[in-house]
């Protein structure tokens, strides 16, 4: 009888400090020299800060191709607008799910003047034959998203399912899978994701240790853990408070990628076509 090995931590990448849109600083984990894409994952972006000069410019009028943007706000607010009718403002604990498809201009700015703004951003390649795929927006309040509490542990269920619990987030093409957990010091968290899938854990809070048998890797904050190929993955809380985390994981499309700035597309020739109808107004 096959047996499905767990997995465990092939690498560990730190992200990076840097900025986007009118000056935004954030930390860039995927998308920077050290990790510049995790297929189908083409960027993951922390933003934390309590410091109203560092998002308060936010992301102005920008344009996507080719790809989808799932935006996570743990605190803050954030206006969402774009040039095919949707309008929304993601509290904390939203999701905004993107898909970019054959051109989107949108822009993403704060709804607040002072306090804490805090989450996410992961950009997910779509196949060849969805890139040129009809615009579509998705927001989810945090009541939307499903969470499991068990014995201090927590997890919220943004794609995938746990538990019996599914989150409300569906895309056939790459069958994401993205948990937000949060671990006591000492709680294990264990979950099978399918074989085969690209898979990652972040650290935004605490540190835990990945894995299990004789070389589990121990993750500390801003690091992100690029999983090896298996099942089942295990967690470990080991900070002194509660360590929290993203699990993200992915079908891989392996298909060629070309890319530059914000259209994502499978030829340096649609790439140009990309730009050409952005200038032409045809997004």
């Amino acid at each position: 009888m096959n047996t499905i090995a767990p997995r465990g931590v092939a690498r560990l990448v730190r992200g990076m400090p840097t900025s986007d849109g009118a000056g935004v600083k954030l930390t860039r984990v995927i998308g920077q020299p050290q990790l510049p894409d995790l297929d189908p994952f083409l960027l993951l972006d922390e933003f934390g800060t309590d410091n109203p000069g560092d998002y308060i410019a936010g992301f102005p009028d920008h344009p996507h191709r080719g790809f989808e943007t799932v935006t996570y706000m743990l605190d803050g607010r954030m206006r969402h607008r774009d040039n095919h009718g949707h309008e929304g403002v993601l509290a904390p604990g939203a999701v905004q799910w993107m898909t970019a498809g054959r051109g989107i201009v949108h822009s993403e700015m704060p709804e607040q003047q002072s306090g804490r703004m805090r989450g996410f951003q992961l950009w997910i390649n779509l196949p060849a034959r969805e890139k040129l795929t009809a615009p579509k927006y998705q927001e989810f309040t945090a009541e939307k998203i499903p969470q499991l509490d068990s014995r201090g542990l927590r997890v919220k269920v943004i794609a995938g399912t746990l538990e019996g619990l599914s989150g409300p987030i569906a895309q056939p093409a790459t069958d994401p899978t993205y948990l937000d957990i949060e671990l006591p010091p000492g709680q294990v968290f264990s979950h099978a994701l399918p074989a085969g899938h690209t898979a990652f854990v972040y650290v935004y809070e605490g540190e835990a240790l990945i894995g299990e048998g004789d070389a589990p890797a121990t993750t500390r904050t801003r690091e992100l853990a690029v999983l090896t190929d298996g099942g089942a993955i295990r967690l470990e809380g080991r900070a002194d408070s509660p360590t929290r985390a993203i699990l993200v994981a992915g079908r891989p499309l392996r298909e060629p990628v070309a890319k530059y700035g914000p259209f994502v597309m499978n030829t340096r020739e649609e790439l140009r076509q990309a730009f050409e109808d952005f200038q032409n107004g045809r997004f």
